[in-house]
């Protein structure tokens, strides 16, 4: 697998800690939107430290394929983060599995570019990593995530009542799953 995929509009990185200010200026103005839907962060999450030992931790991930997170770039500008997609908890035989997570900074909603992300990130998990199947989790009012995944073929599963915490609150959400072309 390498570390740079390119799409017709996207440059999809897996990132060092190099990277640094580029992260954690996309988490910053993005923290509102984003708290809604993730977990509480720690308190120090929103500082250089934290991001760099994340980014560290991520790419040490990445290198075991365990969990590899995409920073998606505009060719033009490849200091601003707009998304990542994340494929994590992957599993090898015999479940060939992972979950997929994404968010998008909101500057740069309705054009098409998380579709455009998660199909390469789709082929990559597919093509590459040789994964039957992918699945996600979406908060059930979350509908332009719900839209998203059932444009690109996911199949709704199920209610997953009360299953992931989310700012001290144990939230639904709904399961859905795509899983490979390839017998």
């Amino acid at each position: 697998m390498d570390t740079e995929y390119r799409t017709n509009r996207l440059v999809l990185k897996i990132l060092t800690p190099d990277h640094l200010l580029n992260v954690l200026s996309f988490q910053i103005r993005n923290k509102e939107i984003f708290e809604k839907y993730e977990p509480t962060r720690p308190e120090d999450f929103y500082t250089f430290h934290y991001q760099q030992a994340l980014l560290k931790c991520e790419y040490k991930l990445a290198l075991k394929l365990s969990s590899v997170r995409f920073y998606v770039f505009r060719p033009d500008h490849l200091r601003t983060v707009i998304g990542t997609v994340c494929l994590h908890d992957i599993a090898r035989i015999p479940h060939c599995s992972c979950e997929v997570g994404y968010k998008f900074d909101t500057a740069f909603w309705h054009q098409g570019y998380a579709r455009e992300s998660l199909e390469k990130v789709i082929q990559i998990a597919f093509d590459e990593l040789n994964l039957h199947r992918i699945t996600a989790r979406v908060v059930p009012d979350n509908l332009p995530s719900l839209r998203l995944l059932q444009s690109l073929n996911f199949r709704e599963e199920g209610l997953e009542y009360k299953s992931i915490q989310i700012q001290g609150e144990w939230t639904d959400h709904l399961r859905y799953s795509l899983l490979s072309p390839h017998p």
